[in-house]
């Protein structure tokens, strides 16, 4: 792929799309990686029994947490097998649970375990990143098969609930606005759903935000 992928007023190279891809990837690891190494750090330093205990936690929950990161990153992003590859809902199930099932936001998950195209389950890994950015304060996210199985349909339910203008755009390919890293992860699902041959929206209805890809 080495001409535009961008439809709109502006233009996307692939080295560019790689590279954005790769800082937004950057950017998820930063902050467990950051406290593992603050971790070490502490143990080497201080002796007190309760400080290294704390300290000995800490890089247990950031070493977890950077292996939930890196696992979702692998399917949502990376290859994930040869073209034509597939992959088990069950597992796109396992990864998004690892990082966006927590304390204040909860998934129901109402997609049969069967095996579906690799770009139809990045896809899918990526709606649920963009539908879970529309509800910073926590909520649900309800992720649902569209009617024949052809698409995927994830609601969004907090408090505030909303979705900007700016990732309407970068879902349908058309930004106005240049794309940088905290931008590309939507622009990267309208891809996806391209490429499947359906097109993606996020739209509010009522105290929700829908994300629909068929």
């Amino acid at each position: 792929m080495s001409g535009p992928i961008a439809s709109g007023p502006l233009a996307l190279g692939a080295l560019d799309l790689a590279a954005l891809l790769c800082s937004r990837v950057c950017h998820d690891l930063i902050s467990p990686v950051g406290a593992i190494v603050n971790g070490i750090e502490v143990l080497e330093e201080d002796k007190d029994e309760e400080t290294r205990t704390f300290a000995l936690e800490l890089i247990k929950k950031s070493a977890r947490n950077a292996s939930a990161r890196l696992q979702f990153c692998r399917l949502a992003f990376g290859a994930a097998g040869s073209a034509g590859a597939q992959i088990e809902t069950a597992d796109a199930e396992t990864v998004a649970r690892g990082i966006l099932d927590d304390d204040k936001t909860k998934i129901t998950w109402n997609l049969a375990r069967e095996l579906k195209p690799k770009n139809q389950v990045k896809l899918l890994l990526n709606m649920l990143i963009v539908a879970g950015g529309t509800i910073p304060r926590g909520g649900m996210l309800t992720v649902d098969p569209v009617e024949g199985g052809a698409g995927f349909r994830i609601t969004a339910s907090g408090l505030n609930a909303r979705v900007t203008a700016v990732v309407a755009e970068l879902l349908g390919g058309n930004p106005t606005q240049p794309v940088d890293a905290h931008g590309i992860q939507p622009f990267y699902t309208g891809i996806l759903a391209r490429d499947c041959g359906w097109a993606v929206t996020a739209v509010a209805e009522g105290e929700t935000v829908v994300v629909l890809a068929c």
